[in-house]
């Protein structure tokens, strides 16, 4: 990425030559810069969004972003089983029975583990029953509501189905709703995208959501988290009228490839074109319907492009501890996927290079997306060039001869600004600017050479920075 820069006529004697090291790292600045939200993979919500918007249809959605699918059906009635947290001690309401036991759904009960069983206990803690797991609760008018922090991050909810209560491998209980695929569908959807958003994107939202949900397994005894591990689950707190009237209209819809319900992987902001699943932490194995395709839609997100990031290299560091080896100087991509979302990269360290992945380094820099572009820019004074032998100046002539009779003096340079930049473009240049009136003014630019390199010589005392790529480095002062 560069921009173009106008050239104001500052006096600046400027020259550009080879330095042999690099700068201090204290006057280094690093700036990210990317696109998108999200792993990448499959449909694009905001893309979704922005089709939608256009007036296309859902089913269009949908094979846009899952290449080479059709729409098939499932069992809207099947069972999914949703592990909504893990606690020493469970409490919910609303319950009319529990293993086969009536219970009022007035008050408030609990349970707990005991001896690999599971201990159901009284409005005042007494002891009511003591059964074998998974203990199932189920409510008088549909619902339970559940009391505690569940994993999706509510403090409570009320749930359709039924909870079943198991004994935890490492102590407690863990608590598993228990809910046909269209109730779980209706709990998704809004949490998933806003229930604002056009019909079209909702039920594209609807169907991913609900073969997401038969495609995928997390454990024997359950099938989803309720959280970004799967996808949100929000139980009846999180219906509305728009997205369960998406639900309904699609009812038993799902994604097929060669007529198999397919994984459907989605994501909030594609930055203009998803990744293919093997260049991504999702997945190392081609697949057919996980393909890049181009996305212009989602320009309607806010992180269609993000606001670079500037940080300085300590800082840097910090966040890639254990990965830097020596001081850190930069990050230098290997592989890009197609989108172009990093597959691996290098740290880069004054002692050596650390290969790393894209998801690795989406998690340490806390960046939206692995489509990103890094650079380091470092600066430093440095005394002034070596002025060149004086030429030898002719003799003044007769005034009248059309000379002037004088010679124009250049400004003596008053100091270097040198340092090096990465990734390093043999040839390319980087930018001078003089902070004068409040504005930074481009004054003047040198060439980058071997290894990121540049030497500047300045005339003029004041404030500068050096722009590469467009990208700002650190200002320094020249006295």
């Amino acid at each position: 990425m560069s921009k173009t820069l106008r050239s104001f006529p500052v006096p600046l004697a400027l020259t550009a030559c080879l330095l042999a090291a690099g700068p201090a790292e204290g006057a280094a600045r690093f700036t990210i810069r990317g696109a998108g939200f999200g792993h990448g993979v499959g449909m694009s919500q905001y893309g979704a969004l922005g089709q939608a918007q256009k007036g296309v249809r859902y089913d269009a959605i949908l094979r846009h972003y899952y290449t080479g699918t059709e729409l098939g059906t499932t069992d809207p009635a099947r069972t999914v089983r949703v592990l909504l947290q893990s606690a020493s001690t469970v409490r919910f309401s609303g319950a009319a029975r529990a293993g086969g036991r009536a219970l009022s759904p007035s008050k408030t009960y609990s349970a707990r583990a005991r001896g690999g069983q599971v201990e159901l206990l009284g409005p005042r803690g007494g002891r009511v029953a003591l059964l074998a797991g998974p203990l199932s609760v189920t409510g008088a008018g549909g619902t339970v509501q559940l009391a505690g922090r569940a994993g999706n991050g509510r403090s409570d909810g009320h749930y359709r189905g039924a909870l079943e209560l198991r004994p935890a491998t490492f102590g407690g209980l863990d608590v598993i709703n228990a809910v046909s695929l269209e109730d779980y569908v209706r709990g998704v959807v809004a949490w998933e995208s806003p229930a604002s958003w056009p019909a079209e994107a909702l039920k594209a939202q609807a169907v991913a959501a609900r073969t997401y949900a038969i495609t995928t397994r997390r454990s024997g005894t359950f099938d989803q988290y309720p959280d970004t591990r799967s996808q949100m689950y929000g139980g009846v707190a999180a219906e509305t009228a728009s997205t369960d009237a998406a639900v309904a209209a699609t009812s038993g819809q799902v994604v097929t490839y060669d007529g198999e319900p397919v994984v459907t992987f989605f994501f909030s902001t594609s930055g203009g074109r998803t990744e293919n699943v093997e260049n991504t932490s999702l997945g190392t194995t081609p697949q057919p319907w996980l393909k890049s395709v181009a996305d212009p839609y989602d320009k309607v997100s806010p992180r269609h492009t993000w606001k670079p990031v500037t940080m300085s290299l300590p800082t840097a560091r910090a966040r890639l501890s254990g990965l830097v080896k020596g001081s850190f100087k930069g990050i230098k991509v290997a592989k890009r996927g197609r989108s172009p979302r990093i597959v691996s990269a290098d740290v880069v360290g004054s002692r050596g290079r650390v290969r790393v992945s894209g998801a690795t380094l989406r998690a340490r820099l806390g960046l939206y997306d692995t489509w990103a572009y890094f650079t380091t820019i470092g600066v430093r004074t440095a005394p002034p060039p070596q002025p060149p032998a004086p030429e030898p100046q002719p003799a003044p002539q007769a005034a009248g001869d059309g000379t002037g009779g004088a010679t124009i003096a250049r400004m003596r340079p008053l100091a270097s600004l040198t340092g090096s930049v990465m990734p390093a473009h043999r040839g390319a240049e980087v930018q001078v600017q003089l902070r004068r009136d409040g504005r930074w003014r481009t004054v003047g630019s040198a060439t980058v050479g071997r290894g990121g390199t540049y030497r500047v010589a300045i005339a003029r005392r004041g404030t500068y920075r050096v722009l590469y790529w467009g990208d700002a480095g650190a200002s320094i002062s020249v006295r």
